[in-house]
This record gives structure tokens, C-alpha cells and sequence, in this order.
């Protein structure tokens, strides 16, 4: 049997990774393509926002998981110390005795190799893959494995598999600033936005395709309006205009839910609501919407919160929750009596606004004889009293 090895960090796993194993695939034709993510790699230091190594193997079974001949190997993961390819491919030999190890590597690694730990033991008992990446750099590594094979006398074989021109640590960097989505495959960019692995913000693009999928469709003219709003007011007011535009793109993303979906999503998000309170069923979204958002989108505690309040309102707001309450209320498809003034307000007086926003909540539901919850009431108060002193 061919097995071939594809070490690395996989710090995360992203397209010119996947693009790697697929070229070896159709050009090796290995039995088997084990891909070996390194617990601690020896040539170079992990960066702090790395992810626990579960969830580095959990990435690279999104990533690699569904290609066919492909094997994840935790061999390297439940070793103590640095990951040297040395003991790896010692420990390859004891499984697979007889059979041929086939070592995939970069061009940086092959031109550091006689650096590594045990590089003659590496030489002599693995047949080495160099990945060229199809830029000028490829002369200079050809020449170097010239050298390699003359000096230790081996073969190490060619294989032009093009990659991202994007390293691993500027994706993290793109992660960071909302960005690289492209460079990553769905699955494993969902992953890390869920579960914020490497500090990532959502890109706002992805994030208004996620939050469309969820909603209504006559309802996306009014979330979309709602989060162009909410960054007009976050710039007034010296608010995040990417924390509010997060906040408004996502704050009804469950408002399509039917009363037991929503239940459902209580269970699964750990929150206990209280069914008898009338009216709070015109309101569960405000709660589910916060759960999915923090949940699934890996959304800040502030986002999260500003999101859970947007219907209903509270007592003693932050900036954000006032904005994405205001947003929703003055979005330019909402068209009732008393919205202008209280436009118009919104960008004069917001804590003005909020009182009058919820006054005028209060006043409608009272009117079509609907109940008022005790929270918004309160929040009224809060803002009233604020303003007499």
C-alpha cells in the first residue's frame, strides 16, 4: 500500500490546504492520505489565538472529512512534546509495516529540512512530495533539492499543486477584521464564526446571506433597513457602526419561528420562559434571536444583548441596545403616525427618543387592547423619571 502523510498546523485548515490533498490525490493515488494536523509543531511557535487541539482536528474533519481516501490522524495529537516527523513516521512504520510512506510537504518546509530533528532518518525512510507553488520562488527550491538528493542520495518527487497566496497567519489576521471568509471552506468558516476560534468577527457580507435564509422574505426589506439605520445612529452617537450593523442584520433572525420553534430553540439554548405572562409570545423572538445570534454567529455579549432587548426595551439601556430598539422602530420602510418627530428625535435626544419609542409602544397596545409586559413599562419609567431628575 501507498500511504501518504500531509502534515501541519492547520491553524485553521483553509482552501489552499484542501486544494493540496485534492492535487496529491489525483496525481499520487494513494491508498490511503492521512492528514496529520501537529500537536505542537517544532519549526515554529503556535500563535496565542490558537485553538485547543480538538478543535483543530474538529476544523480539519470539516475540511477534509468528505473527500474520499482521506483519513484525519490524531497520531501527533496525543503526543506529549514538540511534533517531530521523525517519531511520526517511526510510529507510521509500526502501523503500516511494509507498506510505502509518502511525506507531503511545502516548499518552506523542504528548504528548511536539514534543520529539522532526525532529517536523515526522515530521508531514508519516507518518500518526500515537495508541493510547488508555481511562482518564481520554484527555481530556487528545485535547486535545493538537487542538493538534497545528491547529498543523501534519494529521490524527492515533484508535484505542482498551486495554493492560496494567502498564508495561514494572514487569514487569522482576516478572521480578526471580519474578513477571509472566501478563503475558507463553509463548514470550517461557519465553525470558527460559531465558536469565535481565532478572534473571528462575522463578515457582514456572509452574515446578511446567513440572516436572509432565516427570514420571510417580505421581512428582509425591513432588517436590512433596520441595519442601515442602526450604523447612521452608532455613527451619530460614537457607538461600533459594526457592532450595531451586526446587531441589526441579525435581530429578527427568528421571527419567522412559530411559537414551538421557538420553544425549541428555548431547550436548546438553555432558557426558561414563562408562558403564562400574556403577550410574550409577541416577543420570543427578541429572546431566540439573542441565542441563535451568540449561539451560531459567535456574536459579542453586547450584540447579543442589544438583540434581546429590541422589542420589548429595559430598564437602563447601553448605546447599543438604544440603537438597535430606535433602529427598529425609525427604519425608513416603517410608515405609522408620529414616526418623523421621533426620527427626527432619535438623532437629537436618543434617551428623548427611547421615552417617546416606548410611550408610544405602550399607547398602541393598549389601544387594540393587547397586554403590555411589566419589562416595557419599566423601561418607560426608567427613561421618564431619567428625564424629570
Amino acid at each position: 500500500m501507498k500511504i501518504a502523510v500531509y502534515g501541519g498546523s492547520f491553524n485553521p485548515p483553509h482552501l489552499g490546504h484542501e486544494q493540496a490533498v485534492r492535487s496529491v490525490l489525483n496525481c499520487l493515488h494513494p491508498d490511503q492520505l492521512l492528514i496529520m494536523p501537529a500537536r505542537v509543531a517544532p519549526h515554529k511557535e503556535m500563535s496565542p489565538d490558537t485553538p485547543p487541539e480538538e478543535e483543530r482536528v474538529a476544523l480539519c474533519r470539516l475540511a477534509f472529512g468528505g473527500m474520499e481516501g482521506v483519513k484525519i490522524s490524531e497520531l501527533e495529537m496525543h503526543r506529549t512534546g514538540k511534533s517531530y516527523t521523525s517519531d511520526t513516521i517511526r510510529q507510521l512504520k509500526q502501523l503500516y509495516p511494509g507498506d510505502e510512506i509518502l511525506f507531503v510537504m511545502g516548499t518552506d518546509m523542504i528548504l528548511s529540512l536539514e534543520t529539522w530533528h532526525e532529517p536523515e532518518y526522515i530521508l531514508a525512510n519516507a518518500r518526500l512530495v515537495v508541493l510547488l507553488r508555481g511562482d518564481p520562488e520554484d527555481e530556487k527550491v528545485r535547486g535545493h533539492i538537487a542538493m538534497l538528493e545528491q547529498k543523501y542520495g534519494v529521490t524527492i518527487q515533484l508535484l505542482n499543486a498551486p495554493v492560496l497566496p494567502a498564508a495561514s497567519t494572514d487569514i487569522r489576521a482576516a478572521l480578526k477584521r471580519g474578513e477571509g471568509n472566501e478563503l475558507l471552506s463553509p463548514a470550517v468558516y461557519a465553525r470558527i464564526i460559531q465558536n469565535r476560534d481565532y478572534g473571528a468577527r462575522a463578515n457582514l457580507e456572509w452574515l446578511r446571506e446567513q440572516a436572509i435564509q432565516w427570514l420571510n422574505p417580505r421581512r428582509v426589506p425591513h432588517v436590512m433597513g433596520c441595519a442601515g439605520e442602526a450604523v447612521r445612529l452608532a455613527k451619530r452617537w460614537g457607538a461600533d457602526p459594526v457592532e450595531a450593523e451586526t446587531a441589526g442584520i441579525l435581530h429578527d433572525i427568528t421571527k419567522k419561528c412559530t411559537v414551538q420553534e421557538q420553544l425549541l430553540l428555548c431547550d436548546k439554548y438553555g432558557m426558561i420562559i414563562d408562558m403564562s405572562v400574556p403577550g410574550i409570545d409577541k416577543t420570543l423572538h427578541q429572546v431566540t434571536g439573542a441565542a441563535v445570534a451568540y449561539g451560531q454567529y459567535g456574536v459579542s455579549e453586547e450584540v447579543r444583548d442589544a438583540i434581546r432587548w429590541h422589542t420589548t426595551g429595559k430598564p437602563d439601556m447601553t448605546l447599543l441596545e438604544k440603537i438597535i430598539y430606535l433602529a427598529d422602530y425609525i427604519e425608513p420602510t416603517r410608515n405609522f403616525d408620529g414616526v418623523e418627530p421621533l426620527r427626527k428625535l432619535c438623532y437629537e435626544d436618543i434617551d428623548a427618543a427611547m421615552e417617546l419609542g416606548l410611550r408610544m409602544t405602550i399607547e398602541d397596545l393598549q389601544e387594540k387592547n393587547a397586554p403590555v409586559l411589566e419589562i416595557s413599562r419599566q423601561a418607560y419609567d426608567w427613561f421618564r423619571t431619567r428625564r424629570e431628575g
